[in-house]
């Protein structure tokens, strides 16, 4: 198995701007990178500390958060996304989006589901 750590957690927000503000001011995590995703719909953010990503800001999926907040997805860092994708298809794991999807930073993601639906994610970086 190639997990090489926890990634980030990926949290759904309204606002992206005042997300960063307060992850940013009140938490005291760097910014890190910010892009819009592919598809145009959504807007990301990567913040964390020393260079390492923790928390992935996300606008855009559902507005219609509930009161407490959404965590959308656990990411674990794998080297080598293609070779993961077919091991959990082996598997029979019950994939989100079979398609390996690219970032405009190059990284690659993948997305699949846990035994209660939880979103989990595979990802390959190319910068850290």
């Amino acid at each position: 198995m190639g997990i090489q750590k926890l990634e980030h957690v990926g949290v759904q927000v309204r606002n992206i701007e005042a997300s960063k503000g307060f992850y940013q001011g009140i938490i005291g995590l760097e910014l890190l990178d910010e892009f819009d995703h592919p598809d145009g719909d959504k807007k990301l953010a990567f913040l964390g500390l020393n260079g390492q990503i923790l928390v992935e800001l996300i606008e855009g999926y559902n507005p219609d958060l509930p009161a407490e907040g959404k965590v959308h997805h656990i990411a674990f860092k794998v080297e080598n996304i293609e070779q993961e994708r077919t091991r959990l298809h082996d598997l029979g794991v019950t994939f989100i989006d079979e398609e390996i999807n690219t970032l405009p930073n190059g990284a690659k993601y993948l997305f699949f589901a846990g035994p209660d639906g939880e979103w989990l994610e595979f990802f390959e970086s190319t910068t850290y």
